[in-house]
C-alpha cells in the first residue's frame, strides 16, 4: 500500500500564483467567447451607420456586407478555449461560450469597409447641391469625400497588419517595463526608508512615464477599434483593442468603439455629437442647476472626468453598465458582447488590486491611469475646440463641414509620434477613420494640405501648434468649458 502523503496549506505566494492563473485563463476564455461575437458584433455595431444613413440623409460614410464563411483558425480557438474548466465562473462563462458558438458558427458576418473612390465620389455627387451651400452660403461648401480621397496618396489607405502589431508590441512592453520598474522601485529598502513625500517624488516620474505609455497603448486600441489595425483579420482589431483598451487602460473595448462610431458620424453636431456635450454659452443661465454646479466646479473634477464619463456615463450613457442613449436600439447580443469587455476590465483590476494590495495598486497602476485619462481628455478636447469652430444642426450638418470643424494640433515632433499622431493627424482621421492607420496620418496630412491649397481652399483646414498643451488645456477648459457662442452655431 503507498503510503498518503500529508495534504499540505497552500502558501501566500502559491495561493497568488493559483489566483492569477485563474485569471489568466478566465480572461482567455472571455477573449475567447469573444471570438464568437466579435466580427458579428463589427458587423451589428457598423449596421449601425447603414441603418443611419436614410435619416442621416447627407452623411455617407461606408457600406456594409456580410459573409456566412468563418475561419477554421476562429473555430478551433473557440473550440479549444471550452474544454478544461477551472472553477464555477469558468465553468459558466465556457456554457455561454458554446452557446454563443452554436447560435453563431453558421453565420458570423464579416464587416467590410472597402469603399473606393468612385463609390465615395457617386454617393457624395447624389447630396443636394441646394443643401450644401446651405452650410455657409457665402463661401464654397468642401470638396466631397471623393475629391479628398483623390488629393491623398494611394499608400495613405494601405493597412498593414505586421507593421500595427510592431506598435502594438512596442507600446505594450513600454507599459509593463515603466510597471515593472515602479514594482521594483516601491519594494526596495531604500524607498521604504523615506518619508512619505520622499516616496511620492521619487516614484512620480515613474507613474508619469507609465501614464504616457498606456496612452500611447490606449492610441494603439483606438485604430483597432476602426478596424485599422488589420483588414486581412479583423480578428486581430478585437483581440488588440481588448488587451489595449479593456485590459490595460481599463476602458471597456466594446461599449467605448460603440460611442467612438456615434462621435465620428456626428462629429461637431450642435445635439448629436458624442463624447463632447454642447452648451450655447447664451443660454447659460437658464441651465439645469446640475449643469451650473457642473461649470462651477470644472477645474476640481477636470483629472477625473474620464472616469466621470465610463463609469456614470456623462454624457454618453454607461460603458461599465449599460444605459443611456448610446444603448438605445441595441440588442441583447450587443450588450453580452459588450459586457465580456467589461468583465475584462473588471477582471484585470479585481486580480491586481486583489494580488498587489491597495497601496501598491494605487501607486503602480491607478496614478498611471489617472495620467493616461488626462491626456486622453486633454487630446480630445483641444481636438475638437477652437476659437472659430463651428457647430451644425439638422438644417445644415454635413460630414464633411463637420470634419473640418476638428483641429490637428502640433504638440512638438516627438510627443506626435509617440501619440501615433492622434493630435496632428486627426482631420485627416475624422474625414476617413476606417481607412487610414495612425502610421499614415502624417503624409496624409501632408497631402492633404497641399490637396486644398491647389484648389483654393486651404482655410479648411485648421492647425494649431500647442507645444505648452498642459497649460493650453487648463486655459481653455477654464475660459470656455463645454460652452459655445451662438454666433459660431451655423442653423441656417
Amino acid at each position: 500500500m503507498k503510503m498518503m502523503q500529508p495534504q499540505r496549506r497552500m502558501t501566500n505566494n502559491q495561493a497568488s500564483t493559483s489566483t492569477s492563473t485563474s485569471a489568466v485563463r478566465l480572461l482567455l476564455v472571455i477573449l475567447c467567447v469573444a471570438v464568437a461575437l466579435s466580427i458579428d458584433n463589427n458587423s451589428s455595431c457598423h449596421a449601425f451607420v447603414s441603418s443611419s444613413l436614410p435619416q442621416l440623409a447627407r452623411r455617407p460614410m461606408m457600406t456594409i456586407s456580410s459573409s456566412s464563411s468563418t475561419s477554421s483558425s476562429s473555430r478551433m480557438i473557440v473550440q479549444s478555449a471550452t474544454t478544461s474548466p477551472i472553477d464555477n465562473v469558468v465553468v459558466a462563462a465556457e456554457e455561454l461560450g458554446r452557446i454563443v458558438t452554436t447560435n453563431l458558427i453558421d453565420d458570423i458576418p464579416t464587416m467590410i469597409t472597402s469603399m473606393d473612390i468612385d463609390d465615395i465620389a457617386t454617393l457624395d455627387s447624389s447630396l443636394d447641391t441646394k443643401e450644401k451651400q446651405q452650410v455657409a452660403p457665402s463661401s464654397p461648401p468642401p470638396p466631397s469625400l471623393g475629391t479628398i480621397m483623390k488629393m491623398l496618396p494611394p499608400s495613405a489607405f494601405e493597412v498593414s497588419t505586421s507593421t500595427s502589431l510592431l506598435y502594438f508590441i512596442i507600446d505594450v512592453s513600454a507599459v509593463l517595463l515603466c510597471m515593472t520598474a515602479l514594482t521594483t522601485v516601491i519594494h526596495t529598502d531604500l524607498y521604504s526608508s523615506l518619508p512619505l513625500a520622499g516616496r511620492a517624488l521619487t516614484v512620480l516620474p515613474l507613474q508619469i512615464l507609465a501614464g504616457f505609455a498606456m496612452w500611447c497603448t490606449w492610441c494603439i486600441g483606438h485604430d483597432a477599434g476602426h478596424g485599422t489595425v488589420s483588414k486581412d483579420a479583423p480578428l486581430v482589431n478585437r483581440i488588440v483593442g481588448e488587451i489595449c483598451h479593456s485590459a490595460i487602460c481599463l476602458t471597456p473595448y466594446v461599449p467605448w468603439r460603440l460611442s467612438h462610431l456615434k462621435h465620428h458620424l456626428n462629429h461637431n453636431h450642435l445635439t448629436e455629437d458624442y463624447s463632447h456635450q454642447w452648451y450655447i454659452k447664451e443660454h447659460q443661465e437658464g441651465q439645469h442647476p446640475a449643469i451650473r454646479m457642473a461649470y462651477r466646479t470644472r477645474m476640481i473634477f477636470l483629472p477625473f472626468l474620464y472616469f466621470v464619463y465610463l463609469v456614470l456615463g456623462i454624457p454618453d450613457g454607461g460603458h461599465v453598465y449599460f444605459y443611456g442613449r448610446m444603448w438605445d436600439g441595441t440588442t441583447m447580443k450587443e450588450r453580452v458582447n459588450a459586457s465580456l469587455s467589461v468583465i475584462t476590465s473588471l477582471t484585470t483590476s479585481g486580480v491586481l488590486w486583489h494580488s498587489m494590495g491597495t497601496a501598491d495598486f494605487t501607486i503602480v497602476c491607478m496614478v498611471p491611469w489617472l495620467v493616461m485619462s488626462f491626456w486622453l481628455f486633454m487630446v480630445t478636447y483641444l481636438q475638437h475646440h477652437s476659437d472659430d469652430g463651428k457647430l451644425y444642426t439638422d438644417d445644415t450638418f454635413t460630414f464633411t463641414n463637420g470634419a473640418f470643424e476638428t483641429v490637428d494640433r502640433n504638440y512638438g515632433k516627438y510627443i506626435n509620434r509617440l501619440s501615433h499622431h492622434m493630435m496632428d493627424g486627426h482631420v485627416v482621421h475624422h474625414l476617413f477613420f476606417t481607412k487610414v492607420p495612425h502610421y499614415r496620418l502624417e503624409a496624409a496630412t501632408e497631402a492633404l494640405q497641399v490637396g486644398l491649397r491647389d484648389i483654393g481652399q486651404q482655410g479648411l483646414y485648421k492647425r494649431i501648434d500647442t507645444p505648452h498643451y498642459t497649460q493650453e488645456i487648463i486655459k481653455q477648459f477654464h475660459d470656455n468649458w463645454f460652452f459655445i457662442k451662438e454666433e459660431n452655431v451655423v442653423r441656417e
